[in-house]
């Protein structure tokens, strides 16, 4: 265990700059401490496309925790869940399959229909899960925050900030970095591989791919959200969150998060002052046997 001062220079802006290029929104935080680095326009409401899914899997790795659910698990698929549009992994209704490729198929290739199993096997339905989706949304005080659904299919009343998606993020990441950071650092994997079929999935987050640090976390895409995106980045030991939504492009997304990234690991450094145990300095204390004492960290 070590004593760590952080250092930092909060930079909070009113309109876009150098950092900030083409984005509606953004935000850069520190991990542990939730210390924000940087901000543009960070409350604004704005849909938050398959990023909605931080909150889907929060819930779903508290469920495997809780006991509720286990990685082994078999599902089997709704008609519902058989149903959803967008990016999918095709299920079929009665379709059968493990918890832990349910998992890959959310976190790899942004599978709606994977996610909408996995809720409805922790809450009953859908709505439900929605229901624990708000709800944590309340516990974690998020200011501008309402859960339609647990994909993120577009809904007028389905809405985020970046500052809360940064929040759900590290909530997410204090409690199963290792977990969570195993899934979605994988570029490609496949699903039904046993089959004559086998399904191949694509990491939606390109940046993972030869930009060191960054291993995670989710990416989003509809017509009304733009391109979003919820990343994470470790240098030593200092961990990152970014988020920037309604992008034009996922090239402009991309290269504004990097730049993000950059900003925030140029302020921001955690320091060493000593380790656990170590003495820091010695005490006269009046009036005691033993008039020295030593105060250690």
């Amino acid at each position: 265990m070590f004593v760590f001062i952080s250092v930092i220079l909060q930079v909070k802006v009113k309109a876009a700059d150098t950092i900030i290029k083409n984005a509606k929104s953004g935000i850069a935080i520190e991990m542990e401490t939730g210390t924000v680095l940087y901000e543009y326009e960070s409350d604004k409401k704005l849909y938050p496309a398959s990023t909605t899914k931080v909150m889907t899997l929060k819930l779903i790795f508290d469920a495997i925790k809780q006991g509720k659910l286990s990685m082994d698990q078999v599902l089997t698929t709704s008609a519902h869940a058989a149903s959803m549009g967008g990016s999918q992994i095709y299920l079929a209704p009665n379709e059968q399959m493990k918890v832990s490729d349910l998992l890959k198929a959310v976190v790899i290739a942004s599978a709606n229909d994977a996610a909408v199993v996995l809720a409805e096997a922790i809450a009953g339905t859908e709505e439900n899960f929605v229901k624990m989706m708000n709800a944590e949304a309340q516990r974690l005080k998020l200011k501008y925050t309402n859960f339609v659904n647990a994909t993120g299919l577009h809904e007028l009343r389905h809405y985020t900030t970046a500052a809360d998606l940064a929040t759900i993020a590290k909530e997410l990441l204090f409690y199963y970095e290792e977990e969570v950071i195993k899934l979605t650092s994988t570029y490609e994997d496949y699903l039904r591989k046993d089959t004559p079929k086998p399904f191949w999935l694509v990491n939606t987050n390109k940046l993972i791919k030869g930009n060191s640090g960054i291993d995670g976390l989710k990416t989003g895409f509809t017509k009304e959200a733009g391109y979003c995106i919820v990343t994470t980045c470790k240098k030593k030991d200092l961990r990152l969150i970014g988020v920037v939504m309604n992008e034009d492009k996922p090239q402009t997304r991309n290269e504004d998060m990097k730049g993000l990234l950059n900003f925030g690991f140029s302020k921001y450094q955690q320091v060493k002052l000593y380790q656990k145990g170590e003495v820091i300095d010695t005490v006269k204390v009046k009036d005691m046997v033993e008039q020295k004492i030593n105060v250690v960290s």
